[in-house]
Formats: structure tokens, sequence, C-alpha cells
């Protein structure tokens, strides 16, 4: 190398090397909001599971369905949605007819019937203890279930609590307890002490 000449090698590579970062950079940021896109539709796309058709549902709207929706217990496990709206239909127009299943898809016992007219309901509680398939139904209106309410229900009795449970055996208060000997001892010095007051009594 002639004096005077300058060697270029070293900095070519190190901007070379620059420029190399800056693509990488370039292609973390690129990855970066390429899931931050699939993030924003993947939780777009369960709020709409949650919310169906994606209405938002209000409490409004429930209670609005729910009065013209009736519960119906003792429901026959074979019967099927067909047969509850053919037993309904004489009270209105039946809208959905809905069995509840539990897990295993085996039916629960219970159904829901939805009509179109809320007048339908106070038709369709006439049929309370009508039978279907050889049971008596339970037919109540719907309730409306609160979001974040749970129903309130009874505690039992705890017997190690302080207080005796239904049912148990509690020996009367007036049971004395050095027995029947000192309640007649005590009997008698009281008829002493009255009739020394009224005179009624000689000992």
């Amino acid at each position: 190398m002639e004096e005077g000449d300058v060697d270029m090698t070293g900095a070519d590579a190190n901007e070379a090397e620059l420029d190399d970062m800056k693509k990488r950079l370039k292609e973390i940021e690129d990855e970066a909001a390429a899931l931050r896109d699939m993030q924003a539709k993947v939780e777009k796309e369960m709020g709409s599971v949650q919310d169906p058709g994606g209405s938002g549902a209000s409490q409004a709207s429930r209670e609005e369905v729910d009065s013209r929706s009736i519960f119906v217990g003792n429901v026959d496990y074979s019967c099927t949605p067909e047969e509850v709206q053919q037993h309904f239909q004489s009270c209105g127009t039946v809208n959905r007819v809905t069995i509840r299943t539990d897990k295993y898809g085996q039916p629960k016992g219970y159904a829901y019937v939805e009509f179109l007219e809320t007048e339908a309901v106070q038709e369709a509680l006439q049929l309370n203890e009508s039978e279907l398939h050889g049971r008596q139904l339970k037919v109540t209106a719907k309730r409306t279930n609160v979001p974040g309410m749970k129903q309130f229900r009874p505690r039992r009795a705890n017997p190690y609590a302080g207080f005796p449970p239904r049912g148990a055996f509690v020996a009367p208060y007036f049971y004395p307890a050095y027995g029947y000997g000192y309640t007649l001892l005590l009997i008698a010095t009281w008829l002493r002490y009255f009739s020394a007051k009224s005179g009624w009594f000689c000992a």
C-alpha cells in the first residue's frame, strides 16, 4: 500500500454490520406489530363468542326475554323439545324450548320454554301440575339471573357451633341440677314462707 492511501476495509465492514442490525431491528418491529394485530383479532373473536351476535345483550334484554319464559321442572328424561312445545302450544306461540343437559349430554329433568307473547306465561302457569309422560310438571315463571349475584342458600345448622341442631333433644330448663329432692325441699320452703305471710298454713 502506497503512502497516502486510506484502508477502507474496516469502515466498510462496520457500515455493513450496522445495516444488518438495522434490518434485523426492522424485522423484529414488523413481527411485534403482526403479533399485536393477531392478539387484537383473537380478543375480538373471543368477545363475539361470549356475546353471541355481537349485539351486546344487556341485562334489560335478558329480563325482557325472561318475562316471556317459564321454568318447567320434573320433565321426564325421555321427553323431547317437540313434546314440550306441543304441551304448551295452547298457551301461546312457543319461540324456543331448551331442555338442560349435563356435560355427558344427559337431560337434567327440567326445561325452559320461551314464548313470543308475555301473556302466554300466565296461561302456561295454569298448567302447573299437569301431566306429561305420566309425570306432574312444576311450572313457574323464569327468574332472571343477575351477573355476579349468587342465589342465597340457608346454611345448615352446625352442631359444633354452640347451637343444637334441629331435632336434637334439649332438656327442659326447669329440671333442677340437684334432683327432685332438692326441688321438693325448695317448694316446701316457699310454702312455709308464703303460709307464714298469709296465715293459712301451720307447721
